[in-house]
Order: structure tokens, then C-alpha cells, then sequence
């Protein structure tokens, strides 16, 4: 869905998506059942709480290739991706319009009704993250929601595509405990703390029992979901 940023990714803006495909065939799936999966999960967790975001940002929009999966699951939201890669915010640019700019050309502004992120937090220095999440917190509507999905550590599968990654070898994984902690000292309460994707694709016809099993931290990656103060 986002491609990670930082400015080292500015050697990976043109082949994101062949290493990231490369990396997680071992799932027998491509990138795009994994990005509209996890939207399909978002959007569920927030119909549950009677919210339909009409603005949302994209931090860490890496080459921008969420935006067609995000507009197709909330259709009429006003989309937009702040990333500090400029190399891939030109390839966003290029592919999918003008709604992209550089981290630092953007102040929060408290206007956002939904902030996601997935995959980006792994690679954010970790003395950085509470920075992160405070901008984050400052982009948001009173009462918006922000989506952080990361890649699970106790999962041996999302392990193992890391290290098929060239960008995600070195990268230091975030322990959902430790994301929660992370947003509450944004001052975000956290409603949500499941994991997705738990069966690869040989045991796909298992794959309905995996709401009944969400909260078990079986699955290759896990959602966390924060609310701002109303």
C-alpha cells in the first residue's frame, strides 16, 4: 500500500513494487491482496464506530501506489500522501496526480479525518517516532482516527519477507506494544489492536476464521488503531 519513506528510498522509488512483489510471493499473493485487504479491515473497524472519513492522509505514501486502492474503498474521500522521498514522490506524482508533497512542505493542520500508515513506522529511528506520531496527531480532525499497520514480530513469515526485502533487512520491526505506546503519547486513545492475514494462500479456505482469531497476534501483520480527543 505505502512504500516506506525516508531518502534512503530514493534507489528503490523505481522498482518498489518488483522488490516488494519479489518479497511477499512466498504468501502465494501480490501486493494488491494485501493493500485491499487491509483497507477492507479499516474500513470495516471504522463503519463499527459510524465514522466515514471525507479527507485522509497518506504519511508515508512512498510512489503513491495506495491511492487508487484508497479511493476505490472510501469513493468521494479527498485523498492526499506526504513522503520525504523525493524520488518516489515524483513516481507518485507521475502515476497518480499532484496530491503528493514532501513532509516538510506540509504543517499540520488538524484537518484530516483519517491518518493511515503502513510499513513505515519500521523504519523510522526510534528516538524519531514520537515526533512522528505527534505530527501525525496534529494533522488530525478532532475526533479523527489514525491507522497504523506494521509488520508482526512474532510472526516467522513476516520475518522472513523482510529479509527477502533490500529495504526491510536492516530494518527494526515494532512490537505492537510498543505502537500503543507510541500513540497514547500522541494523546491518541487506542480503540483497536488486531492482527490480519494469518493463513497464506495454500490454507486460503480458512481465511473466514480470521475474525474470530483477530486479537491473537497470529497473523503477518497487525492493526492499531488511535482516536483523537474529540
Amino acid at each position: 500500500m505505502s512504500a516506506p519513506g525516508h531518502p534512503g528510498f530514493d534507489r528503490y522509488a523505481r522498482d518498489y513494487g518488483e522488490a516488494l512483489a519479489k518479497g511477499i510471493s512466498l504468501s502465494g499473493e501480490g501486493i494488491d491482496f494485501f493493500a485491499t485487504g487491509r483497507l477492507a479491515i479499516l474500513k470495516a473497524a471504522l463503519e463499527r464506530r459510524g465514522a466515514n472519513p471525507a479527507k485522509i492522509l497518506d504519511f508515508g505514501c512512498g510512489n503513491g501506489t495506495a491511492a487508487p486502492f484508497v479511493l476505490s474503498t472510501f469513493p468521494g474521500a479527498e485523498y492526499a500522501g506526504v513522503d520525504v522521498s523525493e524520488e518516489c514522490l515524483a513516481v507518485a506524482r507521475k502515476s497518480h496526480g499532484s496530491c503528493f508533497r514532501h513532509l516538510g512542505e506540509y504543517a499540520p493542520e488538524g484537518e484530516y479525518d483519517l491518518v493511515f500508515t503502513n510499513g513505515v513506522f519500521h523504519h523510522i529511528p526510534g528516538p524519531e517516532q514520537p515526533g512522528a506520531l505527534d505530527y501525525i496527531a496534529r494533522a488530525l480532525k478532532p475526533g479523527g482516527y489514525f491507522a497504523l499497520w506494521e509488520n508482526n514480530p512474532w510472526n516467522p513469515g513476516a520475518r522472513l519477507v523482510m529479509r527477502r526485502i533490500p529495504f526491510d533487512r536492516d530494518a527494526a520491526m515494532l512490537w505492537p506494544a510498543a505502537a500503543r505506546r507510541l500513540l497514547r503519547g500522541a494523546d491518541l486513545a487506542v480503540e483497536l489492536a488486531s492482527f490480519a492475514f494469518i493463513f497464506p494462500r495454500p490454507l486460503r479456505l480458512l481465511r473466514p476464521l480470521e475474525r474470530y482469531v483477530s486479537r491473537l497476534p497470529l497473523g503477518a501483520q497487525y492493526l492499531v488503531l488511535g482516536r483523537k480527543p474529540a
